[in-house]
């Protein structure tokens, strides 16, 4: 079980499933703003643009003017409602903000849970003769024969 939990662990971590998963929730986010701006701003001025055309009298008798409810109650829109959109747009953004803000922390989470490995050791050197790379723990160059323990002391002086 507990293999399990690591690898699932490991599966979730992945950058690729949490870019995956920030997709689908702003992209469902962004969904209901478009469906907002089609049910509360654009399809309540088709309808009325549609009445107007159509020919029928939704005029108030009274004044004269164009009945919004008139068309409404018949068409079965709603007035336009710039509020609905707008808290829409709000939703989206304190969403995209929050999904921020967990996309941030996870990301310092796995940077803090890696850990730096060690510089490696050389295993070569530089023959100060020949500039050729032999063997650190050589004490005699392979390609010009020169004793590097006497090297050493002859480039100090």
């Amino acid at each position: 079980m507990g293999k399990l939990v690591s690898e699932f662990k490991e599966f979730i971590m992945r950058g690729n499933v949490i870019d995956l998963a920030v997709g689908v929730i702003i992209g469902g986010a962004f969904g209901s703003i478009v469906t907002s701006l089609c049910n509360d701003v654009i399809m309540p001025g088709i309808s009325w643009l549609i009445a107007a055309v159509s020919g029928q009298d939704f005029t108030n008798p009274e004044t004269g003017q164009l009945d919004f409810t008139k068309v409404t109650g018949i068409l079965n829109v709603g007035p336009i409602s710039l509020g609905n959109f707008a808290a829409a747009i709000i939703n989206f953004l304190i969403m995209a903000i929050i999904i921020f803000a967990m996309v941030k922390a996870v990301n310092r989470l796995t940077s803090l849970a890696k850990k730096p490995e060690p510089a490696a050791e050389p295993t070569t050197k530089e023959c100060p003769f020949c500039c050729s790379e032999i063997n650190i723990k050589a004490t005699r160059c392979p390609q010009c024969t020169a004793v590097l323990e006497e090297a050493a002391q002859v480039l100090k002086k």
